[in-house]
Protein backbone atom coordinates (compact mmCIF):
# COMPACT_ATOMS: atom_id res chain seq x y z
CA UNK A 1 0.00 0.00 0.00
CA UNK A 2 1.69 2.95 -0.71
CA UNK A 3 2.11 5.83 1.52
CA UNK A 4 0.78 9.46 1.77
CA UNK A 5 2.83 12.24 0.86
CA UNK A 6 2.67 15.98 1.96
CA UNK A 7 5.14 17.87 0.23
CA UNK A 8 5.03 21.23 -1.32
CA UNK A 9 7.89 23.14 -3.04
CA UNK A 10 7.46 26.94 -3.81
CA UNK A 11 9.28 30.27 -4.80
CA UNK A 12 7.97 33.61 -4.80
CA UNK A 13 8.15 36.90 -3.47
CA UNK A 14 6.80 38.28 0.59
CA UNK A 15 3.84 40.26 0.37
CA UNK A 16 4.80 41.59 4.08
CA UNK A 17 7.28 41.95 6.26
CA UNK A 18 7.83 38.46 8.24
CA UNK A 19 6.29 38.02 11.91
CA UNK A 20 8.11 36.82 14.79
CA UNK A 21 6.14 35.46 17.93
CA UNK A 22 7.19 32.90 20.58
CA UNK A 23 5.16 30.35 22.27
CA UNK A 24 4.84 30.41 25.72
CA UNK A 25 7.78 27.61 26.15
CA UNK A 26 9.62 30.19 24.33
CA UNK A 27 9.86 28.50 20.64
CA UNK A 28 10.23 31.08 18.16
CA UNK A 29 7.76 30.90 15.30
CA UNK A 30 7.72 33.15 12.56
CA UNK A 31 4.75 33.32 9.59
CA UNK A 32 5.06 35.00 6.10
CA UNK A 33 2.81 35.40 3.40
CA UNK A 34 4.36 34.31 0.08
CA UNK A 35 3.16 35.49 -3.34
CA UNK A 36 3.49 32.60 -6.69
CA UNK A 37 2.39 33.72 -9.78
CA UNK A 38 1.15 31.46 -12.13
CA UNK A 39 0.09 31.86 -16.21
CA UNK A 40 -2.45 31.49 -17.68
CA UNK A 41 -4.53 32.30 -20.89
CA UNK A 42 -7.38 34.63 -20.48
CA UNK A 43 -10.34 34.68 -22.88
CA UNK A 44 -8.77 36.29 -25.85
CA UNK A 45 -5.86 34.15 -25.46
CA UNK A 46 -3.65 36.95 -24.19
CA UNK A 47 -0.95 35.34 -21.54
CA UNK A 48 -2.05 36.80 -17.94
CA UNK A 49 -0.22 36.49 -14.44
CA UNK A 50 -2.51 34.71 -11.41
CA UNK A 51 -0.97 35.58 -7.72
CA UNK A 52 -1.53 32.81 -5.08
CA UNK A 53 -1.16 33.57 -1.64
CA UNK A 54 0.36 31.11 0.59
CA UNK A 55 0.71 31.81 4.27
CA UNK A 56 3.63 29.90 5.76
CA UNK A 57 5.06 29.41 9.10
CA UNK A 58 8.52 28.88 10.16
CA UNK A 59 9.75 27.13 13.77
CA UNK A 60 12.86 27.69 16.00
CA UNK A 61 15.91 29.22 15.10
CA UNK A 62 15.20 29.24 11.20
CA UNK A 63 12.12 31.78 12.16
CA UNK A 64 14.74 34.13 13.84
CA UNK A 65 16.46 34.29 10.99
CA UNK A 66 13.82 34.97 8.53
CA UNK A 67 12.35 37.72 10.78
CA UNK A 68 16.07 39.30 10.76
CA UNK A 69 17.30 39.19 7.10
CA UNK A 70 14.13 38.70 4.93
CA UNK A 71 11.53 41.93 4.21
CA UNK A 72 8.48 42.79 2.25
CA UNK A 73 9.48 41.95 -1.70
CA UNK A 74 12.05 39.57 -0.81
CA UNK A 75 12.16 36.49 -3.05
CA UNK A 76 12.37 33.21 -1.37
CA UNK A 77 11.94 29.74 -2.03
CA UNK A 78 10.36 27.33 0.61
CA UNK A 79 10.09 23.41 1.30
CA UNK A 80 7.70 22.06 3.66
CA UNK A 81 4.78 20.20 4.55
CA UNK A 82 0.53 21.46 4.22
CA UNK A 83 -1.49 21.48 7.70
CA UNK A 84 -4.72 21.97 7.94
CA UNK A 85 -6.32 23.94 11.06
CA UNK A 86 -9.71 24.47 12.65
CA UNK A 87 -10.72 27.03 15.35
CA UNK A 88 -13.79 28.44 17.03
CA UNK A 89 -13.84 32.51 15.91
CA UNK A 90 -13.27 34.79 18.72
CA UNK A 91 -16.29 36.93 17.12
CA UNK A 92 -18.33 33.84 17.71
CA UNK A 93 -19.32 33.64 14.08
CA UNK A 94 -18.29 30.24 13.62
CA UNK A 95 -15.63 28.05 12.57
CA UNK A 96 -12.73 29.04 10.57
CA UNK A 97 -10.05 27.27 8.96
CA UNK A 98 -7.15 27.15 7.21
CA UNK A 99 -4.32 25.56 5.05
CA UNK A 100 -1.35 26.80 5.42
CA UNK A 101 2.82 25.79 4.72
CA UNK A 102 4.58 24.73 7.63
CA UNK A 103 8.57 25.15 6.26
CA UNK A 104 11.16 22.85 6.75
CA UNK A 105 13.51 24.99 5.20
CA UNK A 106 13.29 28.57 3.98
CA UNK A 107 16.18 29.67 1.12
CA UNK A 108 16.82 33.53 0.50
CA UNK A 109 17.16 34.21 -2.81
CA UNK A 110 17.98 37.71 -4.62
CA UNK A 111 20.25 39.90 -2.35
CA UNK A 112 19.59 41.98 0.87
CA UNK A 113 19.29 45.50 -0.82
CA UNK A 114 17.65 44.15 -3.78
CA UNK A 115 19.81 44.19 -6.50
CA UNK A 116 20.42 41.18 -8.38
CA UNK A 117 22.57 38.21 -7.16
CA UNK A 118 25.95 39.70 -7.84
CA UNK A 119 25.22 42.51 -8.67
CA UNK A 120 26.80 45.95 -6.91
CA UNK A 121 23.14 47.38 -5.61
CA UNK A 122 24.85 49.85 -3.65
CA UNK A 123 22.30 49.74 -0.67
CA UNK A 124 22.92 48.37 2.42
CA UNK A 125 23.56 44.88 3.80
CA UNK A 126 25.58 44.12 0.28
CA UNK A 127 24.96 41.14 -1.22
CA UNK A 128 27.51 38.01 -2.39
CA UNK A 129 29.83 39.20 -5.05
CA UNK A 130 31.39 35.57 -6.65
CA UNK A 131 35.16 36.35 -7.16
CA UNK A 132 35.63 35.23 -10.56
CA UNK A 133 39.53 35.32 -10.41
CA UNK A 134 39.76 32.34 -7.88
CA UNK A 135 40.35 29.57 -9.25
CA UNK A 136 38.92 26.46 -8.12
CA UNK A 137 40.31 23.76 -6.38
CA UNK A 138 40.40 20.58 -8.17
CA UNK A 139 43.02 19.15 -6.34
CA UNK A 140 40.20 16.36 -5.27
CA UNK A 141 39.87 15.36 -8.76
CA UNK A 142 42.55 12.92 -10.97
CA UNK A 143 42.96 14.07 -14.17
CA UNK A 144 41.17 11.43 -16.65
CA UNK A 145 43.49 9.11 -18.49
CA UNK A 146 42.75 7.81 -22.08
CA UNK A 147 41.78 4.29 -21.13
CA UNK A 148 40.78 1.74 -24.02
CA UNK A 149 37.35 1.27 -24.36
CA UNK A 150 37.58 -2.68 -22.75
CA UNK A 151 38.22 -0.87 -19.23
CA UNK A 152 34.66 0.28 -19.51
CA UNK A 153 33.30 -2.43 -16.50
CA UNK A 154 29.95 -3.29 -18.48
Amino acid sequence: MAENINRVTITGNLTTDPELRSTPSGTAVCTLRVAVNGRRKDQSGQWVDKPNYFNVTVWGAQGENCSNYLSKGRPVAIDGRLDWREWEAKDGSGKRQTVEIVADTVQFLGSRDGSAPGGQGGGQGGGFTPAADVPADTGDFAPAGGGADDDIPF
